[in-house]
């Protein structure tokens, strides 16, 4: 049976993909900070591993629980105020960081060090960036900052987990129909903006499942998945 760690399991695009594994017949750990959102998630083969990313001894000691490790989607995260960089506050900004890039490091580096010293050696991860590590939208300072750092992550991982067997892509995700997505469309409505083209959460779930099911051999780098209608493409 195929393993896969899921961080920010609880809801939005971690919890659909977990699902979606999971009715394909993989083993899958379930990380979140909300013990009872995770137990919701009732399935023979979910793996509860409430964690909060951003603690260094939690985030070691769930990798360790779960043992070996085919896959690890590295999800969870959140965007910060949506506002101008001279309205956001130090503890904001590091909140984010915190968030999006440390918690994961922490999970890419758990995932890295089971995959290294597993039978048989290697694995898979997954990072999870967005659109915004490409082209980034209206007071996203916080969060775009870190998009960036991800891919620079991923690239990193790529290089060195050749040794090991270990493959690391990236999913950059443009407007999936999450709560993030809801939030950003009622702050937009306040400012009498359009409303954002979205798109079903599964397509995303659908996208992480074709990278993570690919032979050793073969790597998906990068994939963009996006609604067909973001203005993303071109100029205005």
């Amino acid at each position: 049976m195929k393993t896969i760690i899921i961080t920010g399991a609880s809801s939005g695009i971690g919890r659909v993909t977990a699902e979606h594994f999971l009715a394909k017949g993989w083993r899958v750990g379930l990380i979140a900070r909300r013990a009872d959102r995770l137990a919701d998630v009732t399935h023979d083969n979910a793996v509860p591993l409430p964690c909060d990313v951003t603690d260094e001894a939690v985030v070691d000691a769930a990798f360790a629980k779960f043992g070996h490790l085919d896959v690890l989607f590295n999800n969870a995260g959140m965007f910060g105020p949506q506002v101008t960089i001279d309205q956001i506050s130090l503890a904001d900004w590091q909140q984010v960081l915190d968030v999006n890039l440390t918690g994961m490091f922490l999970s890419a580096r758990a995932a890295f060090r089971q995959m290294r010293h597993q039978s048989p050696q290697g694995g898979r991860i997954i990072n999870n960036g967005s659109i915004s590590a490409h082209t980034p939208r209206e007071g996203s300072t916080c969060y775009t900052t870190t998009k960036h750092g991800v891919s620079g992550l991923t690239k990193t991982l790529s290089l060195d987990g050749r040794a090991f067997n270990i493959a690391c892509g990236q999913i950059d995700i443009g407007n999936a129909r999450t709560d993030l997505v809801t939030n950003l469309e009622k702050t937009r409505a306040a400012q009498g903006l359009d409303p954002l083209p979205s798109m079903a959460v599964e397509d995303v779930a659908r996208s992480v499942f074709h990278m993570a099911n690919l032979p050793a051999e073969a790597n998906v780098q990068t994939m963009m998945v996006m609604a067909s209608k973001m203005p993303h493409i071109g100029r205005g």
